[in-house]
């Protein structure tokens, strides 16, 4: 029986991919090593869909990754992808096959959104689960914390191009004009361009009270190292692609301090109920997880029990079987229950706030003590309500 693991350990991510992947990796040698699953040993088919040439994830070298998969009859399930880009390339391929996969960190919300149901599922069934929420969620609460406790009155937004950089650009700025925040303009980057310093001087001249990029770390990094030198005083946040190792290392401090970022899921590294899994990380691997190696251990939980279910129920191991066991999972994780909705979405739709700032007794790339939580974004009401309509009908 083998797990499919897909995330781009080349380019600009690898540090924070690498980290994921050990988070899935600790799961299932956890599960191997008490005997396995249901009598089965757990192997790992581990893919690259990052690139040289890309500089960081490729979305065509994601979808030769989920072909491969597909092609290979012992891969049950798989985990990943780290990216939305790939998410984008993989889903309908996986769909034709039947594979499940479950993202601990792809959070664009179209690819299980039933309005693209033809495009990214076209088998029918929902093949793509999350152990993180969307930017339907991670972009607007975003735009409330931006209105309600940073008090932001205007905003200049910056996006990467990919998939995910611009739609929770797109999100964050609907639900932002709808709290009142002023939009001074809206510019894409091309994420292999060094220099972003015109576009930064641009925005200089406008006075905003606040910076928001949408994007991942190749392009991230460069802007927020960048924006620091022209314009240090301005409130800079992102979304989970401003969340992680590589921004830490690439960006450095004084410039990374300050600087706001989300997840697309509850905050457990400072939780005593993960302490187990943080030491087992650190002592299995040599340094610190952060908060999307947990979702991505949840993912392999996931996997791991609906292994066990359809096993326990004399069903066959088969993708079939393993999927439909998955769309009805009520498994118990280090984020507490996870289950899913008929798209294949978490129902826990919490996102967390964190703020870099520079601790000096512990390393500077650690992303566990360099960013602060600061709490749960706000959901607006309104939202909510949209959603339970959305649900009911």
């Amino acid at each position: 029986m083998t797990i499919g693991i897909n995330l781009p350990v080349t380019g600009a991510d690898a540090h924070d991919a690498e980290l994921i992947k050990d988070g899935a990796l600790l799961a299932s040698d956890e599960a191997n090593a008490k005997g396995g699953v249901a009598g089965y040993k757990i192997k790992y088919l581990i893919l690259d869909d990052g690139t040289a040439t890309a500089g960081q994830y490729d979305p065509a070298q994601a979808a030769t990754n989920a072909r491969k998969m597909v092609s290979d009859n012992s891969v049950i399930a798989a985990i990943g992808p780290q990216m939305s880009g790939s998410g984008k390339a993989m889903s309908p391929i996986l769909s034709q096959g039947n594979l499940p996969i479950i993202t601990p960190a792809s959070t664009n919300p179209d690819i299980t959104d039933p309005k693209f149901a033809g495009q990214y599922r076209p088998a029918g069934k929902a093949i793509y689960f999350r152990t993180v929420t969307t930017d339907a969620f991670q972009g607007p609460n975003m735009a409330n914390y931006f209105a309600e406790t940073l008090k932001v009155k205007s905003v200049y937004v910056l996006d990467d191009s990919g998939a995910y950089g611009v739609g929770i650009a797109d999100a964050f700025q609907k639900q932002a004009e709808k709290r009142g925040i002023k939009m001074l303009g809206r510019d894409q980057l091309n994420p292999k361009e060094a220099d972003y310093t015109t576009v930064l001087t641009k925005i200089k001249s406008m006075n905003p009270d606040a910076l928001y990029y949408g994007g991942v770390a190749q392009a991230g990094v460069k802007v927020v190292k960048q924006s620091y030198d022209i314009m240090p005083k301005i409130i800079r946040a992102g979304g989970d692609g401003c969340y992680g190792a590589e921004i830490l290392k690439g960006a450095g401090f004084p410039a990374a301090e300050g600087l706001y970022a989300t997840i697309a899921a509850p905050n457990l590294l400072d939780n005593p109920d993960a302490k187990p899994f943080v030491d087992a990380f650190v002592k299995k691997y040599g340094q610190q997880p952060e908060n999307y190696s947990i979702t991505a251990y949840d993912a392999a939980l996931v996997i791991i029990d609906a292994v066990k279910r359809v096993a326990e129920g004399g069903k066959e191991v088969n993708r079939a079987n393993v999927r439909d066991a998955i769309q009805a999972s009520k498994t118990k994780t280090l984020q507490g229950v996870v289950s899913f909705d008929d798209n294949g979405d978490i129902t826990n739709r919490e996102v967390s706030v964190f703020q870099i700032k520079k601790d000096d007794k512990h390393p500077l790339d650690s992303v566990l003590h360099q960013y602060k939580y600061l709490g749960a974004a706000r959901q607006s009401s309104r939202c909510i309500r949209r959603i339970s309509l959305l649900t009911a009908v």
